[in-house]
């Protein structure tokens, strides 16, 4: 059940006559495997004689009572609220229900671990699924303090906001056939917090203790994962990091931690990297690596903690009004966390991290027909839940520090430091926090937040050169271009830098800067005097440094010396702002999809930053797919997988980027000599000194092998004997939906869109990727007709997380150029369907958006060959 979509004006009008003092919510997690008793009593103040609502999905609502008035629940209860009339100045509302047990990481989530028999549950609330677990008045600006008393079997772990006491409780519980005692625990009340950062995570955790210095003292800091995975399980890597970040959050912001404990619980089926309810942070478990992983992930990670540590203070403590300011919310924590990962942890690189992954999905998403202002206009739910992007998070973040550059880093955190002293435990707005930023500053940030924030696009910063006979700069330029849809001119302080070919102390061949100018963009055209009469060096780069949030253009001769010489900068930032430059140039069509693939391949192989290889290997296996015409894209697929092996065999044994080269020749290998080579790594036949079959690097080959058709059920069921986890049954639904024929996508296709009951979250996800995952697009084909004709079903009978992952994760995109009438059965079903909500015409614009980039770059790989 979807539940009511609440719009800003209910939730404006609820807000004017309303206000929350206590929310006391009991439940008791053994009535049930489907349902569990939810009592929840409400404290709040009226205006007299009003009415409202308050929210609540529930399959059954047993009793409801309002200052002392039982109200008939088949009269008051109805599409997810329930009404409350003739309002007291002070009232009290008692709701008894039985709610639902979700498996779509939405709600109070229910995970069965398929080793033990065991049941882990954890609570997910963002946006607007409090309601799914007790009565609630669901809207971030309705704050109150929460006092939760949960009843459940006496082994669990039960953890909420606040510390707990624990006492024996009357009856048993089967679990796994094994009757178990029950126990209660007791909560102390929260501060005044939004209902969406409450939680409660139940189950027999592995709990590692674990405390934290704050500027308060020591506080409880403990660790928790699913019992299979504790062997796997860092905490002290993971504590480090926390402590790190308290550290420096508290210095910058300038008030002590607000809350009285920090309990950090990997959980299964996540939907997100993590969620920042207050002292009780849910990450996905994923993040606890049971074999060899990528360094780019183990950076992330971090850089995870200490995004949700900084919403400690940015969202819980201070909250915004309304979901208008999620992207503060989310763009803060994204900008704190990856300058506190570069000031205080090992990855001083991060902000290589974040132009190679953050950026680049900003300047993605700001393309698409679907854009907006940073500052998005957040009518009702469905559209907060389709504004989790690019923009709210990457490119509010690149946003922010370039505010931060401009402003300077000591006012702007003096600023912040004030908002934090002012807005305590309340609610808050944009113009609240740009106030106390001008007054630390002495700016006027009108202009930049016009420009900034409410204004859509990404703009191109493109240089315009000439020189003489000589090779000497006669002018030099800087031209601003703009989206049509969009046309506006920014300003930008940002550096040039220009690099020449050189030879190092050690005689290696090198890109060294030679010149390096800070100078201030604005306008259509701006003269950059200072490099004039100036030697024109072999490669020039606008942005150099990363501070401007824009697209860069490589002029013609730059792009020549970045394909031949990119992997010779000394400087991993800049080297990831001209390879950025160069995809973003692939995508829109100005450099051939096989020259960038050239590129790539030339590089990686010298690339430093374990990030950066990791998106260039994904974005070459992008170009191969989409951007490189279809009648040469064997043919290139298979040069490319050639290439990466053999950049796995030069690769240092046991290296970070030797690790991927092989996962990446195993997603690319195209033909049957190179599935031999598949085949013989995961028999054990082919030794590759420092790579290690591990669990997790077995179901990449086998995956690779179905969906080239040299493997099927019979192999994957063998691998799942071996890998008999829920991580282990994940990878098996990926196989199974991998495998290349049609019986097999067609099971798959019918098992997400067509089935009675859904998958769970995770299963869905990795099914959704199996699907798509053909070297034979015709397999595909058959259900284009039916993925649109679902679409409305789709979006109007699954939660919001199910219908958007199926909506976009199944979206033909990779038909494009395969299948011609592909683009018309975007624009029939919109037209056929323009009453559908435009959150659900949203994600059919960006796949249509998507087939549209691809044809226009498959249509300059195939002039480049001419």
């Amino acid at each position: 059940m979807p539940g009511t979509n609440l719009t800003r004006a209910e939730a404006e009008a609820r807000a004017s006559i309303v206000a929350v003092d206590t929310y006391t919510v009991d439940l008791d997690l053994t009535t049930s495997d489907t349902t569990f008793r939810s009592t929840t009593t409400v404290r709040f103040s009226s205006t007299v004689g009003e009415s409202t609502f308050i929210d609540l999905i529930a399959p059954s609502v047993l009793e409801i009572t309002l200052n002392g008035q039982s109200l008939d629940p088949a009269t008051h209860f109805a599409d997810s609220r329930i009404t409350l009339p003739n309002l007291q100045a002070d009232n009290e509302l008692t709701v008894v229900a039985d709610c639902a047990y979700m498996n779509t990481g939405e709600g109070l989530h229910r995970f069965v671990d398929p080793e033990d028999g065991e049941v882990y549950l954890y609570s997910q609330f963002e946006v607007a699924d409090t309601r799914r677990v007790y009565a609630v008045f669901e809207q971030p600006d309705l704050k109150a303090s929460f006092l939760f008393t949960v009843t459940a079997p006496a082994h669990w772990h039960v953890l909420s906001n606040s510390p707990s006491t624990t006492s024996p409780a009357e009856g048993e519980v089967t679990i796994a056939g094994t009757a178990r005692p029950v126990a209660r625990w007791e909560f102390s009340p929260t501060t005044r917090i939004p209902c969406y950062v409450t939680a409660i995570v139940a189950g027999p955790y592995h709990e590692v203790p674990g405390t934290i210095t704050s500027r308060k003292g020591e506080i409880s800091a403990n660790v928790y994962c699913r019992k299979a995975l504790a062997q796997y399980l860092d905490a002290d890597v993971i504590l480090a990091d926390t402590q790190a970040g308290f550290t420096f959050y508290e210095e910058k912001f300038e008030t002590e931690y607000p809350f009285e404990k920090y309990d950090q619980i990997f959980v299964p089926e996540f939907n997100a990297g993590a969620m920042e309810n207050a002292g009780c942070v849910t990450f996905l478990e994923d993040y606890v690596f049971r074999s060899k992983t990528a360094q780019a992930r183990i950076e992330r990670r971090t850089v995870t903690v200490l995004h949700e540590l900084a919403h400690m203070w940015f969202g819980d403590l201070v909250t915004m009004k309304w979901w208008n300011d999620l992207w503060l919310n989310e763009s803060f924590a994204e900008f704190a966390s990856t300058l506190a990962t570069a000031e205080v942890t090992r990855y001083r690189n991060s902000w290589v991290t974040f132009n190679a992954l953050e950026k680049s999905w900003a300047y993605r998403q700001d393309q698409l027909p679907s854009t907006h202002p940073i500052m998005a206009d957040i009518r009702d739910l469905e559209d907060v839940e389709v504004n989790f992007d690019g923009i709210t998070y990457a490119k509010g973040a690149s946003v922010l520090r370039q505010l931060v550059a401009w402003v300077g880093q000591d006012q702007f955190f003096a600023g912040v430091a004030e908002y934090m002293r002012k807005h305590h435990h309340a609610n808050a707005t944009l113009a609240d926090l740009l106030a106390e930023l001008e007054k630390a500053s002495g700016r006027d940030l009108s202009r930049w937040s016009d420009v900034w924030l409410q204004k859509a696009g990404v703009t191109t910063l493109r240089p315009e050169i000439e020189t003489d006979d000589a090779g000497v700069m006669t002018s030099f330029a800087v031209r601003q271009e703009v989206p049509e849809e969009w046309p506006t001119l920014r300003p930008h302080r940002l550096r040039i830098g220009g690099y020449d070919v050189a030879v190092s102390d050690e005689g290696a061949e090198v890109l060294r800067r030679v010149i390096d100018v800070e100078v201030d963009i604005d306008g259509e055209l701006t003269a950059i005097p200072e490099l004039v009469g100036r030697p024109r060096p072999a490669l020039i780069l606008v942005n150099d440094g990363d501070l401007a949030y824009a697209k860069v253009r490589l002029d013609e001769a730059s792009l020549a010396t970045a394909v031949e010489h990119v992997s010779k900068f000394t400087d991993p930032l800049a080297r990831s702002m001209v390879l950025a430059a160069a995809w973003d140039m692939t995508r829109d069509a100005e450099m051939p999809a096989r020259q960038y693939v050239d590129l790539v391949l030339r590089n990686v192989g010298a690339e430093t930053e374990s990030t950066t290889v990791m998106v260039l290997l994904r974005q070459l296996a992008t170009t191969l797919s989409l951007y490189v015409h279809p009648t040469l894209a064997d043919h290139a697929q298979t040069e490319a997988a050639s290439q990466v092996w053999t950049l796995a065999l030069a690769a240092e044994a046991g290296s970070d980027s030797q690790l991927q080269f092989v996962r990446a020749f195993a997603g690319l290998a195209n033909t049957e000599a190179q599935f031999d080579t598949v085949q013989a790594l995961l028999d054990g036949k082919l030794q590759v000194d420092g790579i290690e079959v591990d669990t997790d690097l077995a179901w990449d080959l086998l995956i690779a092998l179905v969906a080239g058709g040299r493997a099927a059920d019979l192999a994957i069921e063998l691998q799942l004997s071996k890998d008999a986890t829920a991580s282990g049954q994940r990878r098996a639904a990926h196989a199974r939906a991998a495998i290349a024929t049609p019986e097999a996508k067609r099971a798959a296709f019918d098992a997400l869109v067509n089935a009675e009951t859904d998958l769970p979250n995770a299963l869905q996800y990795e099914t959704i990727a199996g699907f798509m995952h053909a070297h034979d697009h015709t397999l595909l084909e058959p259900f284009v007709g039916e993925y649109f004709g679902a679409l409305r079903r789709l979006y109007e009978t699954k939660t919001n997380e199910i219908a958007a992952n199926l909506i976009e994760g199944l979206y033909p995109v990779a038909l494009a150029g395969r299948v011609p009438d592909l683009q018309d059965s975007a624009f029939g079903w919109l037209e056929a369907n323009a009453d559908a909500h435009d959150a659900l015409k949203r994600l059919v614009v960006e796949g249509k958006d998507g087939v549209r980039r691809a044809l226009k770059a498959q249509a300059a790989d195939l002039a480049y060959d001419a």
